[in-house]
């Protein structure tokens, strides 16, 4: 009998133990197995944009009004409240903000934009905290991926990859005879390069000159969308550019009043006073990437077989008001994306 109820206070032992792992498992630990975590009532969020621009912003927004959304709707707590930083472009911020997010165990960082995912990727190698990135043009050009359709580690997210010959084809729609392409950019971005790159391709095959000029800071890029006004060109290309983006405010009236329209990869340059932006929703883009990560959260999904969802809207958005100064007619645009939106310049939207 003694040995019996020995027995039996073994098991029971061995089944609280197993309870109480359970109970301790972090998200990190239930994405492993590919288990849902269920009885969480309250999930730690991460949210780590690079730099305040008008894009981002609009990211940062949507992600967290969807997890508001969501967790509504499933009776759960995704405090990000406490964990959302802004890592000013600065590297030695964003290695600070890592740390701090590991130190206080958050259950997934949403990183918004190349440099900041890559400073998170490195954070998490060891700890295995799920990273769910938004807003990466190209996932595995940056070393985040191993492949878009298995990331293969503790890391995937949302893509905005760009459609760059789509851009310089909108270009030649609105003026045929066009000469001479500006390329307006950031070096130091990675995605940046890629893009121009192809921009490059696309004037050489198309008998196109083009004069590259590249700034690190808004004072660089004002200087250097005054050299691509001197230079005579007929328009300006710049790619999903966070370091553009958070100048356009102050280089967008150079290029109007010489009627040179810039043309750009998101909407939110349009926004901000630029002639088009070109790609993805950002709105719809922050919207996808909080799904994703709810889906890690709740469901247990592993970033690790998820796959990267890149987003290819491609809308065409118009600001009005520097068309009009430009002497383009909008209607041109007609049919040449999956949508046509007029806007007019915001300093915020």
């Amino acid at each position: 009998m003694k040995k019996k109820l020995m027995a039996m206070a073994l098991v029971a032992a061995m089944a609280l133990m197993s309870m109480v792992g359970c109970g301790n498992a972090t998200a990190g630990s239930g994405t492993e197995s590919g288990t849902a975590n269920e009885g969480r009532t309250e999930y730690k969020v991460g949210i780590v944009k690079y730099v305040d621009d008008a894009s981002l912003d609009q990211i940062e927004s949507a992600i967290m009004a969807e997890l508001d959304a969501k967790g509504a709707e499933l009776g759960v707590t995704f405090n990000y409240q406490d964990y959302t930083t802004n890592g000013q472009a600065d590297a030695t911020v964003l290695n600070q903000i890592a740390a701090d997010l590991v130190a206080d165990e958050v259950d997934v960082i949403i990183p918004i934009a190349t440099p900041a995912a890559m400073v998170m990727q490195s954070a998490t190698e060891d700890n295995q905290i799920p990273v769910v990135f938004s807003a990466i043009s190209d996932p595995v050009g940056a070393g985040l991926v191993a492949s878009l359709d298995a990331p293969g580690a503790n890391i995937t997210g949302t893509s905005d990859a760009l459609d760059t010959d789509a851009i310089m084809n909108l270009i030649l729609t609105a003026n045929p005879d066009a000469k001479k392409i500006g390329l307006l950019y950031d070096k130091s971005q990675d995605s940046s390069n890629a893009a121009i790159a192809t921009a490059i391709d696309f004037c050489k095959a198309n008998g196109l000159d083009y004069v590259e000029k590249t700034g690190t800071t808004t004072a660089e890029l004002s200087a250097a969308a005054d050299a691509l006004v001197a230079e005579g060109v007929d328009a300006v290309f710049t790619p999903s550019d966070n370091t553009v983006m958070t100048a356009e405010l102050a280089i967008f009236e150079k290029f109007t009043e010489a009627k040179i329209p810039h043309y750009a990869g998101a909407d939110s340059f349009a926004l901000n006073g630029a002639f088009l932006g070109y790609g993805v929703n950002y709105t719809n883009l922050g919207t996808v990437t909080a799904d994703m990560a709810v889906d890690v959260l709740v469901n247990g999904a592993n970033p690790a077989e998820t796959p990267v969802q890149t987003l290819a809207d491609g809308i065409i958005t118009v600001n009005t008001e520097t068309a009009e100064a430009c002497g383009i007619d909008v209607s041109i645009f007609e049919g040449l994306g999956s949508k046509l939106v007029e806007v007019v310049t915001a300093e915020s939207f």
